[in-house]
């Protein structure tokens, strides 16, 4: 996983080539820390960057992107927000949620 910040964000996110999951995320919430292993095994198992960004540390892209809870997940597309999930979840449920989010609509 890659680690973001206010400064390094636009390079890391919006210029990506390819699906970018950002996990807005913060040291004092538990469920952050949970969701952790599951966004290690999603980064290996889909064509997808994974993007860990210190809320706290960051307040200006959190605030750009009205982040309210933690954890939040955003996925960008093409330097676009497509999908946002707030709160940990089980890996086969974000798994879904991100495959339902990049199956182009028929």
């Amino acid at each position: 996983m890659i680690t973001a910040t206010e400064t390094t964000f636009a390079d890391t996110v919006l210029t990506a080539d390819g699906p970018v999951l950002v996990d807005f995320w913060a040291q004092w919430c538990p469920p952050c820390h949970m969701i952790v292993p599951v966004l290690e095994q999603v980064a290996e198992e889909r064509p997808i960057t994974v993007v860990k960004l210190n809320s706290d540390e960051n307040p200006g892209v959190a605030r750009d992107y009205q982040v309210m809870s933690l954890p939040t997940l955003i996925l960008f597309v093409d330097g676009k927000p497509v999908a946002t999930w707030v709160g940990a979840r089980s890996k086969s449920r974000l798994l879904e949620e991100l495959d339902k989010a990049l199956t182009p609509a028929a």
